[in-house]
């Protein structure tokens, strides 16, 4: 091309070459614009010093909740022994052994005068208790640091001991016995990580590192030297919490250490620890649902697995999926009594088919009012209204979609083809059938899809009015996350709902194609 030609090309589109500067500027200016709009935000929100104060570990630990479950032991320091206990519903069952908890007992002796001669003699019953050794004849270990001290109990209560007695009273002879108690628990959390808890000493592994506590009871935990990375304690003789990253944590206080052992699965989903099922493999419940004898009388194995299985204790399967199918029923009902109160009022807002300017403005001032006001807020209305329950739900959903159907059916009817609707006026047909046969057919299967559309999305929403007391399983899935620690039954209803708006999702899609056409679908 020549200079002339591109001289003659300028000329005839300056609109192209020849640009305003503010013109040429502007795709600079909006993306500084945009720039200077977040960093805006970031400074008047501290997005900043939200992040970096955040407490990660706290949320890592909520994370890991969702597909794992906690063992949780508590060694309580006692005399010169130690209690284990486990909570009242442990995943364990109502006797754990787990074999990653080893304890090492030992026998005391203990001496106490009779109740019958001591009563009645003006002398207080004593007792005294002495360190045997190890239960089975296994020596103590020879460091005297990590073995019980043997020691006598002296008299209860400043009582003169046993073997003395008043003057003129017969000497009462103490009675001896023995009782086991635990010395020494060895916990193990995988790998090189454990802990070995004694009366008065805690040592703590991870790793290559071991960190030594002298507990000091009802007083102190004392770390010997400094802590490291993974432990931390507030203050000097406060609890010291050490942290074993997915495998758990324990706190060492001054008077039990509270274990946390962490393991991967969602424990005790299909049967808890009262079934009769509980803890047995998956091919010994099925033959025994197969062909086992009966473990009750009145009723078939199989029909004790479903029950067991529906009324779990700890994940309550039954409830669960009832309040989803009250969800459900709530986004269905909601939505199509919104259609139905919708579908009229629509034709009376539209101005082509009713002339009428001040029901128009009536109508649509109606409309915005009621999808203005947010469905959580019509939720917690009619819950003071109704109580709590699945009709707050569907009112809610009701009002909210009335408001938001009469706009976007209104707004259809006011851009239909009138050639239609003249078409059936021109044979003589009474305004009615007008409606019917030259309006309804090009918008129904607009109202249908929108309706489907609402339907699918008001399952998603009834979820979140559950929540503040609207019924189904939204109001299940608030009491699950506020006890902070079942977030495992919180994934368990999430996984739920997802993969029930799966399937609506799905199913509208389809029944919107199948109205509207694929292509308009």
């Amino acid at each position: 091309m020549t200079e002339a030609d591109s001289s003659a090309l300028m000329a005839r589109h300056p609109a192209v070459f020849n640009r305003p500067l503010m013109e040429r500027l502007r795709g600079f200016l909006v993306a500084a614009g945009i720039g200077l709009y977040l960093v805006f935000a970031w400074w008047l929100f501290a997005i900043g010093q939200v992040v970096s104060g955040g407490n990660w570990d706290i949320a890592g630990t909520y994370l890991a909740d969702w597909v794992s479950y906690e063992v949780r032991p508590n060694i309580d320091f006692e005399d010169n022994a130690l209690a284990i206990s486990f909570p009242r519903f442990s995943p364990l069952g109502d006797d754990p052994r787990p074999e990653w908890l080893v304890t090492e007992t030992a026998l005391v002796e203990s001496r106490s005068s009779a109740a019958g001669e001591a009563a009645g003699q003006g002398g207080g019953a004593t007792s005294g208790e002495g360190f045997l050794g190890a239960l089975g004849g296994k020596p103590a270990d020879s460091s005297p640091a990590e073995r019980p001290q043997e020691s006598f109990l002296g008299p209860v209560g400043g009582q003169a001991p046993a073997s003395e007695s008043a003057p003129g009273q017969p000497a009462i002879q103490p009675a001896a016995a023995t009782r086991e108690v635990v010395v020494r628990a060895d916990v193990s959390l995988g790998g090189e990580n454990r802990i070995l808890i004694e009366p008065g000493r805690v040592a703590v592994t991870r790793g290559d590192e071991t960190l030594v506590l002298d507990v000091e009871r009802n007083v102190s935990v004392t770390p010997q030297g400094d802590l490291p990375e993974w432990a931390s304690q507030r203050a000097p003789g406060a609890k010291v919490i050490v942290r074993f990253g997915f495998a758990g944590r324990a706190e060492i206080e001054d008077d039990e250490v509270k274990v946390r052992r962490r393991f991967l699965g969602w424990e005790n989903f299909v049967f808890d620890t009262r079934s009769s099922y509980w803890g047995k493999p998956a091919s010994e419940v099925l033959g025994l649902v197969a062909f086992g004898e009966r473990i009750e009388p009145a009723r078939s194995n199989l029909a004790l697995a479903w029950d067991n299985i529906v009324n779990n204790a700890d994940w309550q399967h039954g409830d669960v999926w009832l309040k989803l199918l009250q969800t459900i029923v709530m986004a269905f009902a909601g939505t199509v009594l919104a259609s139905l109160l919708a579908f009229p009022l629509a034709f009376a807002a539209a101005r082509n088919i009713t002339p009428n300017r001040f029901a128009n403005q009536a109508l649509k001032r109606f409309f915005d009012f009621l999808r203005s006001v947010d469905m959580l807020i019509w939720a917690l209305f009619f819950t003071r209204a109704f109580g709590p329950g699945p009709l707050a739900g569907i009112s809610a959903i009701f009002f909210t979609d009335t408001g938001t159907f009469g706009k976007l059916y209104s707004e259809a009817l006011e851009n239909i083809d009138d050639k239609q609707r003249e078409g059936v006026r021109s044979v003589g047909a009474s305004p009615a059938s007008v409606q019917r046969f030259g309006v309804v057919p090009q918008v129904l299967p607009v109202f249908l899809s929108q309706s489907l559309y609402f339907w699918e999305s008001n399952t998603r929403s009834a979820t979140i009015i559950g929540a503040v007391g609207a019924g189904g399983i939204g109001l299940k899935l608030w009491e699950a996350m506020r006890t902070n620690q079942d977030w495992e039954n919180v994934a368990y209803m999430v996984i739920l709902i997802l993969i029930v708006v799966f399937v609506f999702d799905n199913i509208s899609t389809m029944l919107r194609q199948r109205l509207i056409g694929r292509q308009a679908g």
